[in-house]
């Protein structure tokens, strides 16, 4: 045989046995099998020896929670800190994963406690938000810094409460935790959160009402308006999203605990969160509603959410108050502030049962805001036909609302479609629109 084609098969015949080899170790690791680890060790496979993706034995025994495999890789001197892609630690797995036992043994064996993955998330950050007590205990107690943030502003404590680990939420602050430390993003754009959002902002939009209360008997302040809103103004649009594919477009979150919506607006009101107060911040636009100076109850009409309005009205909300531009809470829920069409809270008989209950309070059908805005201009935008025939029976008076608002646009315009966010034309709104102006016409 040529020594050149001997060698050369010998070679190979190495290689394909070194990976058969490694192949066995990482598969005992999967399966928990500590003889056939022990073996494979035994045989000359190094422990850190990775699979095609980089995935090391160590990591492997941390994801499915094989102790003693864990303890054996270990001992053969697998090196605790080996980071897999994306940064990802043994110690991370082991926390997210659960294993308080092995998340010792690493610690034990000198795994950096505070070490970051790409994102800058630590082990005690994945811990708090898979609600892994036990590990956070650990992590604590071996050192772990509570404080340390990611690019996106979130603590341990803040990922915990956004998955609504409250028992974990419990043992942070008993570690020293302050329950009003709020986010400050590097970037707040798109779906990144809002800078000056706290755990109890967190808690309320993620639907975990439980812990939310849970916080503010901490000494959450349940008026905090650092990220621009506070508890109750946010609950409006966390009880009725929006259905656009964008930002505001994501689904009802799934919640936790056992206090459902309106009985946390009306503990959190009991506990000192104010029905009326009005939002510091804010701007409007084109047909937007201007947060600044809404209350609650002014954005769960822009919603028509009936019961919350209903409630927020039992527990001393003024229906009455209007944003800066003195637009109020009539004008709000006939649509003021709706740009797409169709994809915006409240539905067309939502929004008439609004109307009647708003006029029977006392709004003024015919009130015009500071950017010559009406009920019917907010009708338009919405395409509503049945909430134009509902808001001209209960009064609303053409010789009011048919007129050019500040940007140009009558409410026939814009039913025609000269307006940001939809351009198509609505017949149906365009005719009822015709019908209120010659009824009246009539009448005259």
């Amino acid at each position: 045989m040529n020594p050149t084609f001997r060698c050369l098969c010998l070679t190979v015949a190495v290689a394909v046995s070194g990976f058969s080899h490694a192949a066995d170790l990482y598969r005992s690791a999967q399966t928990g099998s500590v003889r056939d680890v022990a073996k494979a060790i035994a045989e000359g496979v190094a422990p850190d020896t990775p699979n095609t993706y980089g995935v090391t034995p160590l990591s492997v025994a941390c994801t499915y929670g094989r102790t003693e495999v864990a303890k054996v890789l270990l001992a053969a001197g697998a090196d605790p800190n080996k980071e897999i892609a994306g940064g990802e630690t043994p110690l991370m797995t082991a926390a997210r994963t659960g294993d308080v036992t092995i998340v010792q043994m690493l610690i034990d064996h000198g795994a950096v406690i505070d070490e970051t993955e790409r994102s800058g998330q630590t082990a005690l950050m994945w811990a708090a938000a898979e609600g892994n007590t036990d590990v956070v205990d650990t992590l604590v107690r071996a050192g772990a810094q509570l404080g340390i943030r990611t690019k996106q502003g979130f603590t341990a404590m803040l990922f915990a409460a956004r998955e609504g680990q409250i028992e974990t939420c419990q043992r942070l602050v008993q570690a020293g935790v302050d329950v009003n430390d709020v986010m400050d993003p590097d970037n707040t754009n798109g779906r990144n959160p809002r800078k000056g959002s706290s755990a109890l902002l967190l808690a309320v939009e993620s639907g975990h009402f439980e812990l939310a209360l849970w916080l503010v008997a901490g000494g959450a302040d349940p008026n905090d308006q650092r990220s621009g809103y506070s508890p109750l103004h946010a609950i409006t649009w966390v009880r009725k999203t929006d259905r656009g594919d964008n930002v505001q477009g994501d689904p009802e979150p799934r919640g936790s605990g056992s206090v459902p919506s309106l009985q946390f607006v009306r503990a959190i009101a009991d506990a000192g969160a104010d029905v009326n107060a009005k939002l510091k911040k804010g701007s409007g636009g084109k047909a937007r509603l201007n947060h600044r100076g809404a209350t609650p109850f002014l954005l769960a009409a822009k919603t028509a959410d009936l019961p919350l309005m209903k409630l927020l009205w039992e527990l001393g909300a003024d229906p009455q108050l209007t944003n800066v531009d003195d637009c109020n809470a009539l004008m709000a829920a006939a649509g003021i502030g709706v740009v797409a069409v169709g994809e915006e809270a409240g539905t067309e008989p939502e929004v008439l049962a609004v109307i009647d209950w708003l006029i029977k309070l006392g709004l003024d059908p015919n009130h015009v805001d500071a950017n010559g805005e009406t009920v019917m201009h907010g009708a338009a935008y919405r395409n509503y036909p049945l909430a134009v025939a509902r808001l001209a029976a209960r009064g609303a008076d053409p010789l009011v609302w048919d007129q050019k608002n500040k940007h140009g646009w009558t409410p026939t315009m814009i039913a025609s479609g000269k307006r940001p966010g939809s351009f198509k034309p609505s017949p149906e709104t365009i005719a009822a629109l015709d019908h209120a102006k010659n009824r009246v016409n009539a009448a005259r």
